[in-house]
């Protein structure tokens, strides 16, 4: 039995096969009980900076990628350790058979590796948006979520340059400097994207708006939904999907509306031009009295503005609150009653609302 395992097999003994397939199966079998005690060791360390981990959510964010990293690095290593045959180091294409499954096994490898970097960049804002959301400010909200598509796009361009440089043999170093020759061209295909960028870090150290806000930009009314590397999401009152790129949210004038202070409401009547001087300066004197002892109206003003071809124009402006825009349809509502009702009570009608036909007989 002995003898059988020093038998060579494509170049290498049946026990070195046993070996490598015994590590592997370990792996594989254990893998789900290894990763969580690494990822308890890691949690440890955690642990120390931020006192209020959720241990569940640490786990199940990092225990799937690391088992996948240790399987891969695992049969890679067990797999290293054989010779590989010399019969099927085969050319397909000018490369060896050897050389591809080196540079799958790389990319698989350096992938993997790069899996578990996303997913603790993930853990770690989840972490960050939970001590944020303890505050009412929400650009701490907003600089988060920025931040941790920032890193892993870094992490994705690192991960390409490692499977360039390892997998393909390719100088990372050579290759940065000889695409400084291009530099320039790509900057200029690039620049529109690049303008993006900058007026997303203009937008949150500047922060003329924040997530939630609700903005008025290009026509466009609606509450900032997310603010990315390149643009801006916007749900409009009519409940549709707007993307802005963040240089036009920088260059152009926004109205931030979460932030006024009051709503404007006016309104204009027109009384009939028959109607008496004497009449028409008490219901102005009326009309003021009522947006004064109205609870919902803050400051208000009613003046003679006009005198038209036929009526005398009388203007209502008034500010409420911040209130919500339901809230101050009903207000605009009641207010517009309450004035109406009052020219009723003093028998002065609208312009236009009486109209006389004549018939004549020829």
């Amino acid at each position: 039995m002995f003898g059988f395992l020093d038998e060579i097999i494509l170049s290498n003994p049946v026990r070195s096969y046993l070996i490598a397939g015994g590590v592997i199966l370990f792996i594989l079998l254990l893998k789900k009980y290894i990763s969580r005690y690494i990822a308890g060791l890691l949690f440890r360390l955690v642990r120390r900076i931020w006192k209020d981990v959720d241990k569940q959510s640490f786990t199940s964010l990092l225990v799937q990628p690391l088992g996948f990293f240790l399987l891969i690095l695992g049969t890679i290593v067990s797999l290293y350790k054989l010779k590989f045959p010399a019969a099927l180091n085969e050319e397909l294409y000018d490369y060896s058979i050897k050389q591809i499954l080196h540079c799958i096994a790389t990319i698989v490898l350096v992938s993997s590796f790069i899996w578990l970097m996303l997913r603790t960049i993930d853990f770690i804002a989840t972490i960050l948006e939970r001590k944020a959301d303890l505050t009412p400010d929400q650009t701490d909200n907003q600089l988060i979520v920025f931040f941790r598509d920032f890193f892993k796009v870094g992490v994705g361009i690192v991960g390409v340059m490692m499977i360039l440089n390892y997998a393909f043999g390719l100088n990372v170093a050579s290759l940065i400097t000889g695409l400084s020759i291009v530099g320039a061209a790509i900057a200029l295909a690039l620049r529109e994207s690049l303008e993006n960028l900058i007026a997303s870090f203009i937008i949150f150290f500047d922060k003329p708006f924040t997530t939630g806000d609700l903005v008025k930009v290009h026509q466009v009314t609606g509450t900032v939904e997310k603010i990315g590397l390149r643009s801006t999401r916007i749900r409009t009152d009519q409940t549709t999907h707007v993307t802005v790129p963040n240089k036009q949210m920088v260059d152009s004038i926004i109205d931030n509306l979460s932030i006024r202070t009051k709503r404007r409401g006016e309104l204009r009547l027109e009384p009939e031009l028959n109607t008496a001087a004497s009449k028409l300066d008490q219901l102005i004197s009326d009309l003021r009295m009522i947006t004064d002892q109205h609870e919902d109206i803050e400051q208000a003003s009613v003046f003679l503005t006009d005198v038209s071809s036929n009526a005398f124009v009388v203007h209502v402006e008034y500010f409420t609150t911040n209130v919500t825009i339901a809230e101050f349809n009903t207000i605009r509502q009641t207010l517009t009653l309450d004035l109406i009702r009052k020219m009723e009570a003093s028998s002065i009608a609208l312009s236009g609302a009486k109209k006389e036909i004549l018939l004549r007989e020829k």
